[in-house]
């Protein structure tokens, strides 16, 4: 990494969000340049789409330290600790003000895409010198193409705009990209903004994450204010109950209180679901979309007007080719944080603070941090994103004491932990959530229901069809 003495090292930070502003903020506490890169036109483009979904986690875990010494010197005005934001909130009222009421507002660019990044002079095959030459990044904003030389670059661009797809297999299903203008992907605001799409109209909505139940909640909620508004639940596993969560054992009260919420909702009959639904295929049918699992010919289908994909999200490399990366082959993130994250032997326990050391890769100076650096794992705790960032900016800055030193303070395991609980809340996906497992969350039975049909359609829409009346469209 080069190392001037004539002016302050020069830190690039890909991404204006929560993580990438604690960043800087942490960097200027240093005495570093940070250069902020934004894609979106104001800070926090990513939040503004899930502005209406409240976090798991309350303020207390929601704002980093080095930003709130900016904000203090700027006058700001704390909110309660332990009450629960909103997207929307953490942006009126955190984000927006940090931004621009702060010296970061002189060193955030918006509307800055990162097309590459590189080494000055040198490309991915050519070692001898390489860590000692700049990197350049380059960036597409109003002007056209833009180019800035960094003595370091953390990558926090999250994952928010690379969404899986529907497809079983990890790939978009066929038909997928064609029917595009009926799917949405993530959490859509089906009560405000969204509302006149999905008002009235049978809405399917597949994943067992909580994006997907908060979708759902939201969905029966529309259901009971607009007639004709059906709700189908497309869960590729077949046991319902682990997407319940640990009900009130979960020590993200929060967390505990919308599973319970969801569980009764289902015990109720109001969602149809349709469990080891694997879809395949998706392709329009008349006016309605004829969603499939299996073959063509053969397999199971339901007919919905709108098709909501809360599938996950996975990280986006491509314009990172020209830099030297040492992922997990299977959860796309550093090698050393894959075994606490993973889903596949992880569930709710501790996972470890972790910084510079787990998080650095094979070239010199480069990051990844936040929802970015767990590559495909589901959960993410934004004060771990903090923790992480003052530990790579220590390591910038040469303080390799700092940079080892754990100084997250939460309670507990930092996963599993959360004050009162809030009931119904709905939560943005990976930003306080955490995998249930099968044993349900922190090792407690998750809550006893009343399970739905193993496959096909739900109990509810077989005694509609008894009783001669229209089903959910189960196929």
């Amino acid at each position: 990494m080069p190392d001037s003495a004539s002016k302050p090292r020069t830190v690039a930070i890909l991404g204006g969000g929560p993580v990438g502003l604690a960043a800087a903020a942490h960097v200027l506490e240093r005495g570093m340049e940070p250069v902020i890169l934004e894609a979106g036109p104001q800070v926090g483009h990513a939040v503004r789409q899930w502005s209406h979904v409240p976090l798991f986690s309350p303020w207390e875990y929601a704002i980093d330290k080095a930003s709130e010494r900016l904000l203090v010197a700027a006058g700001w005005n704390s909110p309660p600790p332990d009450q629960y934001p909103t997207g929307g909130e953490l942006l009126a009222q955190y984000l927006e003000p940090l931004a621009t009421r702060t010296p970061l507002k002189n060193h955030i660019r918006t509307s800055s895409m990162v097309t590459s990044v590189g080494r000055a002079g040198f490309d991915k095959m050519k070692s001898n010198g390489r860590a000692f030459a700049p990197f350049t990044v380059r960036y597409q904003n109003g002007k056209g193409p833009e180019q800035l030389e960094a003595d370091a670059v953390i990558d926090a661009t999250g994952t928010w705009f690379s969404p899986n797809p529907a497809g079983a297999d990890g790939l978009p299903a066929i038909g997928e990209r064609e029917v595009q203008d009926r799917l949405a992907y993530g959490m859509p605001d089906v009560l405000g903004r969204e509302r006149g799409r999905y008002a009235g109209r049978t809405v399917a909505v597949l994943g067992s994450g909580h994006s997907a139940i908060g979708t759902l909640i939201d969905l029966v909620r529309l259901a009971e204010e607009a007639p004709g508004t059906e709700v189908i639940w497309l869960l590729r596993g077949d046991k319902p109950e682990k997407a319940f969560g640990g009900g009130a054992k979960d020590k993200l009260a929060a967390r505990g209180a919308l599973g319970t919420a969801f569980a009764r909702l289902v015990m109720e009959g109001k969602i149809c679901v349709e469990t080891g639904f694997r879809v395949s295929h998706v392709t329009r049918d008349g006016d309605k979309l004829r969603i499939g699992a299996g073959s063509s010919c053969c397999g199971r289908f339901i007919a919905a007007d709108e098709l909501v994909v809360a599938t996950g999200f996975r990280p986006d490399f491509d314009f990172l080719r020209e830099v030297r990366l040492s992922l997990d082959p299977a959860v796309e993130c550093p090698p050393a944080l894959a075994p606490l994250i993973d889903p596949n032997i992880h569930s709710c326990g501790t996972v470890r603070p972790h910084g510079a050391r787990e998080l650095a890769q094979p070239e010199p100076g480069f990051y990844f941090a936040g929802m970015k650096s767990y590559g495909r794992a589901p959960t993410f705790l934004m004060l771990t994103g903090y923790e992480q960032v003052r530990s790579i900016v220590a390591e910038i800055a040469g303080d390799r004491e700092a940079a080892a030193r754990v100084e997250l303070v939460l309670p507990e395991t930092g996963v599993c932990s959360g004050p009162g609980p809030v009931a119904d809340r709905r939560s943005a996906e990976g930003l306080g959530g955490s995998i249930d497992a099968e044993a349900g969350c922190c090792g407690g039975p998750p809550p006893q229901t009343a399970e739905p049909a193993a496959s096909g359609c739900c109990v509810a829409d077989v005694k509609a069809k008894e009783e001669g009346k229209k089903g959910c469209g189960c196929g």
